[in-house]
């Protein structure tokens, strides 16, 4: 079969086609020319498939007929479906994918967080190259603590959020350079650890955690996840597997991307504990047990829920319908 001369002599009904299934209102009439059209370029794109595999005319016929079997079978959700769908199925089975990815991840972070603790508190020289000690001292006794209530709850829990739901953000969608993840990580690894640091050469390591884990454990965790995210998408254009490069890089960002968006969320949770429970007079337990709490809810909604939406087959990827037919392939 000659691609070009089916092209040119074809190219007239498929802008028909075109134009119909873009159409807001559609005859008796035109519907049936629409379905006749359907058919018509069905045969046509199986012709193409067959004789010369995929090709950038076959892409175009295949987007056709899937925006026509949208206009003629397809029913749009309503809105307020989609919001069920995206917080038990899309996100939770996202999230569920990149559990292992998180827990290589989480294990270098605390390595290198523990490193830089470690080598600095047990190193005066180290400890004397941060600063002049009375400031070390003053940032120990008054201005770590401080930091948590010099502002209004409210106004500190918005910007933590904000500040923090970008940093995810980020790691995510340029997670493909490989690059931005790991420098975040080894930024945030390194800050805390010089923080730890400074406060146990003060003997202030109570402080330290008294006032880090309320909400940190969800917060650090919440980062952690984007930044295994923004892996895995780099990961999927490192070894695609059978498909292409472009195919699977796409297929990943569209099913993880989700988790910028779920993690803002999360984001907001922390922010709160962290602008009205970290700096509270109350029993250091109860803080950390109200941040515990928070994680074991997120790693069950993770794990559980995310589960549970894989096994019945969601990925976190759009539905065929939105994404378009994806290509077969074998494997």
């Amino acid at each position: 079969m000659d691609l070009d001369a089916l092209t040119a002599a074809r190219r007239e009904e498929w802008a028909r086609l075109d134009a119909l299934s873009r159409a807001r209102h559609l005859s008796g009439a035109d519907v049936d020319e629409l379905v006749t059209r359907y058919r018509a370029a069905s045969a046509d794109l199986a012709d193409i498939k067959t004789s010369a595999g995929r090709t950038p005319q076959g892409d175009y016929v295949s987007t056709l007929l899937a925006r026509t079997r949208l206009r003629l079978t397809g029913v749009r959700e309503h809105s307020g479906a989609l919001v069920p769908r995206f917080f038990l199925r899309q996100l939770p089975a996202a999230l569920y994918r990149v559990r292992w990815m998180l827990l290589a991840v989480a294990v270098g972070f605390l390595a290198v967080t523990a490193l830089v603790a470690g080598w600095i508190a047990g190193d005066p020289a180290a400890v004397a190259a941060l600063g002049d000690r009375a400031d070390l001292e003053y940032y120990a006794e008054e201005e770590f603590t401080s930091y948590y209530s010099e502002n209004p709850a409210a106004v500190f829990a918005g910007t933590v959020w904000t500040n923090n739901a970008w940093i995810a953000a980020q790691c995510v969608l340029f997670g493909v350079t490989g690059i931005w993840p790991l420098m975040v990580l080894v930024q945030n690894a390194v800050g805390i650890g010089t923080a730890a640091a400074v406060m146990f050469a003060f003997g202030r390591g109570d402080v330290f955690f008294s006032f880090i884990l309320p909400h940190g454990l969800l917060e650090i965790t919440a980062v952690l996840v984007a930044a295994a995210a923004g892996l895995q998408i780099f990961w999927a254009w490192v070894a695609p597997g059978p498909r292409s490069r472009g195919e699977a890089l796409a297929a990943a960002g569209r099913s993880l991307g989700t988790i910028a968006i779920g993690l803002v969320f999360v984001l907001a949770l922390s922010g709160v504990i962290e602008g009205f429970v970290t700096p509270a007079p109350w029993p250091v337990a109860v803080k950390i047990a109200i941040g515990a709490a928070a994680l074991g809810a997120f790693l069950a909604y993770m794990l559980v829920v995310g589960g549970r939406a894989v096994r019945a087959g969601e990925d976190g990827d759009l539905t065929e319908y939105e994404a378009g037919t994806s290509r077969l392939v074998a494997g």
